[in-house]
């Protein structure tokens, strides 16, 4: 363990080398603690050592390691102390996830009917109703299983897909260079680094060799940045050139992100929007029950005077048919396979329900550079400017001989891929002499010898104000006019400029005197879209997705990009939402600019955050795409995070979904899938309530009327078969919608009790016709002796079970139902299921549950009953919507674009108070959680459970303790200066 007085010491030594860093300065600094006592602990606390700054001597003497590397030994001894390099996972037990999927209150109420039926129900000489609690039993364990095995299905395809990721890398061991993944990485490796590398964890430079590291995922920038012997480079860093070994000293939580996920490690997840919204179809389902129980219990015993037994076989009726026990298990399948299907589509889901909430997304604030463009710099050829008459393909070819070939930089990359054979960069030439670009002369130059007439020539390439003091030929007044309307017109369209010179050596020496460089052109230098971005955007508008570009790019780049994809170009610098002073002719309040703007340059991370956040409290779903550690508090804060491809550990871990291939169109195909698993959904829950009513109802009115006592094993028989029908709907044939999902309760409630009660009297109708009339008598079929003749109890279980399940096809369709055709498991369920049925009714005699067949007549005349009555069930439909879509409230949140009423600003406003007054900066609904709500959360497990709600809470957070979280000071300091000498270096022009 290290004393204050060693810590002390060594801050002072490691004070004194950072001081002069890189000047060769040897002074004799030691350590005077023993690393073989240090707790992990101690080791990354920055008030004892601070391993970023510390020399590397010190940071050598403290991890005990050296140049050579460490010993395999070594190594898995050091993994066991400070764990893997990656982000812990919180595993699911088996059971538990088994056991949660019978613990709601759905299942509470089939659990509750099956100790009824086992202990309440007996007495009058008559045994406990085994046959129903072995039934129901049965059900809640089947339901169970085929949850658990999609549930169990889904994580796995997940993690398979997210283990593909795992990054690889190469370290030193035991004196030898070998690749292994970076979650063996431990510290004190060494490992070497080279281009196109991703940096496998937070490391200092022990050899550097003319290395730049892209570090965008920290800043946003895409420029590289020069690193050199001591200096830091952060895990999730991209190396864009030369090569370099660096000595790991951080790794999984103690690195730079580890430490900002650990930071909300104990955040309140808070519940999810689909949780919550099956809490109330459930509750809604108990509390149409409660009703007719305590209904049938008043008229059955003080009423009609029933006997205990025969009362509580009525009531198992209504609490076994019609509890939809199946429905946390059928959505939490059609969300499983969704997200199979997602995956195949290049998008992992790692938390369940955001498929849900995907679906209703109307605003998707999207990362400008990799996602919307290439994240390469390309030259724009149509907008070349000359200043001689050297042609524009000659002007390419010039810049490219000044242009390295090999260990290029962004820019030499893009210059010598602009040609249409990048053989041409050196073909004809012998190179006699190349000056790379550096910070002070802010050009490249080549000198080389033409092989055609051996003559000597030189070319450069630079800054354009570089350029135009080099060159001495031909530089009149109007060229250098010209060349500042250029350059300047450049920049209002966010090009960068790149000017391009040459020159001949008339000596054939290559420091020879020259003829003196002449301009001869100048090059716009952008990150171009992708080819598929505005067709992207274009379908994005269609589906009712409004698209904004966020970036902490320049607004110049920024809206000539907006300008090229057709996404608008009304864009402001993101510092404006701090000024609201500065909205006088532009807006009335900062939200009205939100929703107007096409999107934000300049962006920090805590702008992403306020954005999303004013939307949100606007009404919209709002997706966040980002790919670094600055986009993690916006993504965890959206409805939807959605990281994309090669986006960092930090980001993944925040994020909902993760893509697996660049560009937009993924986003957009998850977009159309949700919408599609949403549909299944939506109609499983308009289905499943309408049938709810129809039980209740169907049989509660049949014992007021006539004493009819249906037996409760043939509810339970009609519960299996629908349940197992249902989980088909998982895979049905849907069409999404051209609109965002929402889920309005108040028109699913409405459909079911209309529906419901169109069945009910489906059936009440064809009792009273068989009670009252000899209808069917006349047409074969045999009279019944009284209400509870064992035949009649058949021929009833028969008409309700047919018509409740073809619902199903009403509610699934748009149009007509038969405009849409299911899905072949869909169709073949519901025909097996009806045969069973049939079979029943016809053959069944079992005298235990009180029924007997009742032939084949009974049965035609049940289904053409049914069929008649199922006809017009799709002119109910068309009525009930016409009446929902007459009398609805408009609910829609401001569009964006258009102007912001005053009320909806107030609206946001208060949301906004309300949400800093609670420090709840990710709540995913605005409603307060319906009680028992969190009962339904077990069956939607994320299946990346560690990435829940990471980076969220960014200002502040509460814990299930209720204690306040705040990021670390020292640690945002760091990444806003970083972002700020990034920003420097762009506005300084220190880039070729």
């Amino acid at each position: 363990m290290s004393s204050p007085q060693y810590a002390e010491k060594a801050l002072a030594s490691s004070s004194s080398s950072i001081t002069q860093p890189h000047r060769g300065t040897e002074e004799a600094v030691t350590l005077n603690v023993d690393p073989n006592t240090l707790t992990v602990a101690d080791l990354y606390d920055k008030e004892k050592f601070d391993l970023e700054t510390m020399d590397n001597k010190l940071v050598f003497q403290l991890l005990q390691c050296g140049p050579e590397g460490l010993t395999q030994a070594e190594a898995e001894a050091r993994i066991l102390k400070f764990g893997p390099n990656r982000l812990p996972e919180k595993k699911i037990n088996p059971i538990l996830q088994f056991l949660s999927f019978m613990w709601n209150p759905l299942s509470w109420v089939m659990e509750a009917a099956a100790i009824v039926a086992i202990g309440l129900s007996n007495g009058q000489g008559e045994a406990p109703d085994w046959q129903d609690f072995v039934g129901i039993v049965l059900l809640l364990l089947g339901n169970s299983c085929i949850g658990y095995y999609e549930e169990r299905g889904a994580g796995k395809a997940v993690e398979a897909l997210m283990a593909a990721l795992a990054p690889q890398c190469t370290v030193k061991r035991d004196g030898k260079w070998e690749t292994m993944e970076a979650a063996n990485l431990v510290p004190g490796d060494i490992i070497s680094i080279g281009i196109g590398d991703v940096v496998p964890a937070d490391s200092r430079m022990v050899v550097a060799n003319n290395i730049k590291i892209d570090q965008a995922a920290l800043t946003g920038e895409s420029l590289p940045v020069g690193k050199d012997i001591g200096d830091e480079v952060f895990s999730g860093s991209t190396v864009k050139q030369g090569e370099a070994e660096a000595m790991v000293i951080g790794t999984g939580l103690n690195t730079f992100f580890g430490r900002a996920a650990s930071l909300v490690a104990g955040a309140n997840e808070g519940m999810g929007h689909l949780q919550q919204v099956l809490a109330k179809i459930g509750n809604f389902c108990i509390f149409s029950i409660a009703i007719f129980l305590v209904a049938e219990i008043f008229v059955m015993y003080p009423g009609f005077k029933y006997r205990y037994r025969r009362g509580m076989n009525n009531l198992l009726v209504l609490l076994i048919g019609g509890i939809p026990i199946a429905m946390p298990t059928v959505l939490s399948v059609t969300l499983a396979i969704g997200a199979k299907q997602l995956a195949e589509h290049k998008a992992i889901v790692t938390r369940i329900s955001a498929i849900e909430e995907l679906a209703g997304v109307t605003i998707l604030c999207s990362d400008k550079t990799g996602t919307l463009t290439l994240n390469e710099l390309t030259i724009k050829i149509d907008s070349i400017k000359q200043y001689s008459d050297v042609s524009t393909e000659d002007i390419l070819l010039f810049s490219a001989y000044a242009s390295r070939v090999e260990n290029q930089d962004a820019i030499d990359k893009s210059v010598v891929e602009s040609l249409h054979d990048i053989a041409l960069a050196r073909q004809g030439i012998e190179v006699l002499d190349f000056v790379p670009f550096n910070p002070v002369d802010k050009r490249t130059q080549v000198t080389y010898r033409r092989l055609a007439d051996n003559t000597v020539h030189r070319a450069s390439k630079g800054m354009s104000q570089i350029i135009q003091e080099l060159c001495t030929r031909d530089m009149t007044p109007e060229v250098e006019s010209q060349l500042a309307a250029d350059v300047d017109m450049f920049a209002q369209r966010g090009l960068r400029a790149l000017a391009v010179a040459e020159e001949s050596v008339p000596s054939g020496t290559v420091d020879g005197e020259g003829t003196g460089f002449r301009l001869i052109g100048l090059l716009p230098i952008f990150d171009p879209p992708r080819h598929d971005t505005k067709e992207t955007i274009e379908r994005a508008i269609d589906l009712g997705v409004h698209v904004k570009m966020i970036t902490g790019d320049q607004l110049a780049i920024a809206k000539e990009t907006g300008r090229d994809l057709g996404m608008g170009d009304t864009m402001y610098k993101a510092s404006i939402l701090n000024k609201p002073d500065e909205l006088a002719g532009i807006a009335d309040s900062v939200d009205e600019l939100v929703l107007r703007a096409d999107g934000f340059a300049g962006v920090y991370p805590e702008h992403k955050y306020e954005i999303v956040e004013r939307l949100q409290n606007l009404g919209h779903m709002v997706a966040m795409t980002g790919d670094g550690v600055n986009d993690a508090p916006a993504l965890a804060k959206a409805n939807v995070g959605v990281a994309v491809a090669d986006a960092s550990d930090a980001a993944r871990s925040a994020a909902d979904i993760v893509l697996t291939e660049a560009g937009l169109s993924t986003i957009i195909e998850a977009f159309i899938h949700s919408r599609i698993i949403f549909q299944r959904m939506r109609n499983y829950a308009i289905y499943t309530c309408s049938v709810t009513i129809r039980v209740v109802t169907t049989f509660s009115i049949l014992v007021f009327a006539f004493k009819f006592d249906f037996p409760p094993f043939l509810v339970l028989i009609l519960a299996i078969i629908n349940d197992g029908t249902m989980m088909t709907i998982s895979t049905d044939l849907v069409k999404p919608s051209r609109h965002p999902n929402s889920w309005n309760l108040k028109e699913i409630f409405s459909y079911a009790i209309v529906y419901g009660s169109y069945l009910t009297l489906s059936t009440l109708v064809f009792f009273v016709v068989i009670d009252k009339t000899n209808f069917f008598q006349r047409h074969g079929c045999k009279a019944f002796t009284n209400h509870n003749d064992f035949s009649l109890h058949s021929v009833i279980y028969l008409q309700v079970s047919i018509l409740s399940q073809g619902l199903i096809f009403v509610t699934r369709s748009q149009g007509f139902f038969f405009t849409e055709r299911p899905s072949t498991f869909l169709m073949l369920a519901f025909v097996i299921a009806q045969f069973v049925a049939t079979i029943i009714t016809v053959y069944a005699n079992w005298g235990f549950t009180h029924i007997t067949g009742a032939g084949w007549h009974w049965a035609g005349a049940v289904w053409i009953w049914d069929i008649v009555w199922f006809i017009p069930l799709d002119f109910v439909k068309f009525g009930m919507a016409g009446v929902i879509e007459r009398f609805a409230v408009a609910r829609s949140p401001p569009t964006p674009g258009e102007p912001v009423t005053h009320e909806q600003v107030e609206l946001a406003r208060q949301r906004t108070r309300m949400s800093m007054d609670a420090a709840q900066s990710v709540n995913r609904i605005s409603t307060i959680p319906s009680r028992g709500a969190s009962y339904y959360a077990p069956n939607l497990h994320d299946h990346v459970s560690s990435r829940r709600n990471f980076g969220s809470r960014v200002k502040q957070m509460i814990t299930k303790s209720g204690k306040n979280l705040t990021m670390d000071g020292n640690e945002l300091r760091r990444l806003q200066s970083t972002q700020a000498q990034a920003a420097s270096r762009v506005l300084g022009g220190n880039s070729t």
